[in-house]
């Protein structure tokens, strides 16, 4: 891809030599005459860097660059001037200038401050893409009303500092609310720090927590800073928070009365500005009844509780859901763009789900993956999901005629599909799946594979 530059200059000459060494550079350039000129062309060129001139007639070059970065606040933009100053520098820099080059331009120096800003350019490039790739990520997928009740309260408490108690199955999506609260929080540009409590032996979340100093206990061979203090300015998520042992909590609950931890084997208290949002798929009110949980630590958790719907309460976002995932998981599983018939959507709207959104994901990819055709069809989903969920009490599906084995569902699937390519050819399927013809048929038949299979 070749890089965009714009150079606005209102001498025609430096236009055209600033062209020619850039053109040589193997860029896509353009030039301007005056800052109006320049504002237009932005926003049908989208330069990845601008050159520009400093005293222009109309616009001068420092109100031009204030509008360019109002228009695009990560524009990469180089100050030229024949006459230029420190104040003059000092001011461009602070509207937010990359650089600023004196005429006459040294070839050297420019394409030193070309590179350097274009390599800037493309990182800010990269990591706006990949901010949009983990937004796209955790995005809440539905129109329900249960789930616009979600939107709604994540809404009104996330610019706020209240701490968040989310509850739900597993499976439902409480990470993406997590993440839904840390993104409309001023807190969205600094860190956020997710611990899975249920995942971490119970000896080993506080040092995972608070941190710890060498040699306070065998294995800790460095100083080592918690989760606390790696998103200090940011959100701290604890989730299953229920799964805590005892001890954990009493530490948790005084770092957040008092807002310090104290690394362990360390002595000096370390303070730590941290949202805490938390989340559980258990009752905590029964794990108090039954001593496994704190009842102060609840109320330190539970200062807005957010209740995340199971599947079942939304079915509506269900082929939402299967649109985004096929569309979300094509790619990934190496399968192409599929689509899902009405009759395969509404089979699966019948089911129970009780693993929720993530079960349903699982069996999008599933379905892709072992469906023979470009359409999966209602046919597939009896077939392919047989026997993995009750919820369906409108029919009983019929024995797989596979094994019900993962492996054999997927060799089946994949011997039919190459079958149905090469016009039931069964020499040229044998030679493409690279298998002697009595073993193709022999897998033929095992698997009551036939022309009107799907």
């Amino acid at each position: 891809m070749k890089h965009r530059v714009l150079i606005v200059d209102d001498e025609a000459g430096i236009r055209q030599a600033l062209k020619q060494v850039l053109e040589f550079e193997k860029m896509d350039v353009r030039t301007a005459a005056s800052g109006g000129e320049a504002l237009t062309m932005y926003r049908e060129f989208r330069p990845h860097l601008v050159f520009l001139d400093v005293k222009m007639k109309g616009f001068d070059g420092l109100e031009t660059l204030s509008r360019l970065r109002d228009l695009e606040p990560s524009a990469q933009v180089v100050m030229i001037s024949g006459h230029g100053t420190i104040a003059t520098a000092v001011e461009a820099t602070q509207r937010g200038a990359f650089d600023f080059l004196e005429k006459p331009l040294d070839t050297d120096r420019l394409l030193v401050t070309v590179r350097n800003a274009l390599a800037q350019a493309d990182l800010a490039g990269e990591n706006a893409r990949l901010r949009g790739a983990v937004s796209e990520r955790y995005r809440m997928v539905g129109d329900s009303a249960a789930l616009q009740a979600v939107r709604a309260l994540v809404a009104k408490v996330a610019p706020t500092a209240a701490r968040v108690l989310i509850t739900g199955d597993n499976g439902t999506g409480k990470e993406l609310v997590a993440h839904a609260i840390h993104d409309g929080s001023p807190r969205r540009a600094a860190a956020f720090i997710e611990v899975n409590c249920a995942a971490i032996p119970s000896e080993l979340i506080e040092s995972e927590l608070f941190g710890h100093m060498k040699g306070s206990f065998t294995g800790a061979t460095a100083d080592r800073p918690g989760k606390f203090e790696q998103a200090a300015g940011g959100t701290l998520f604890l989730d299953e928070v229920g799964d805590m042992s005892l001890p954990a909590q009493a530490k948790l609950l005084r770092v957040l009365q008092e807002g310090i931890v104290t690394r362990i084997g360390g002595s000096r208290p370390i303070a730590v500005d941290v949202r805490v949002l938390a989340a559980t798929n258990k009752d905590l009110p029964s794990e108090i009844g039954a001593g496994r949980f704190r009842e102060d630590l609840l109320y330190r958790l539970n200062v807005v509780e957010i209740r995340v719907p199971a599947l079942r309460e939304r079915r509506d976002d269900v082929p939402v859901l299967v649109r985004h995932f096929a569309d979300q998981l094509g790619a990934s599983a190496g399968v192409g763009a599929k689509r899902f018939t009405q009759e395969a959507v509404a089979a699966l709207q019948r089911r129970a789900w009780p693993g929720n959104v993530r079960e349903l994901r699982n069996a999008v990819e599933r379905l892709l993956i072992l469906s023979p055709h470009k359409l999966v069809g209602g046919r597939d989903v009896e077939r392919i999901l047989a026997g993995r969920d009750t919820g369906d009490t409108s029919r009983q599906p019929g024995p797989s005629p596979a094994s019900g084995d993962f492996r054999d569902d997927a060799e089946r699937s994949r011997i039919a599909a190459k079958l149905h390519e090469l016009d039931w050819n069964i020499a040229e399927t044998a030679r493409a799946l690279k298998l002697p013809r009595s073993s193709l048929a022999r897998k033929i038949e095992r698997y009551r594979i036939s022309r009107e299979s799907p």
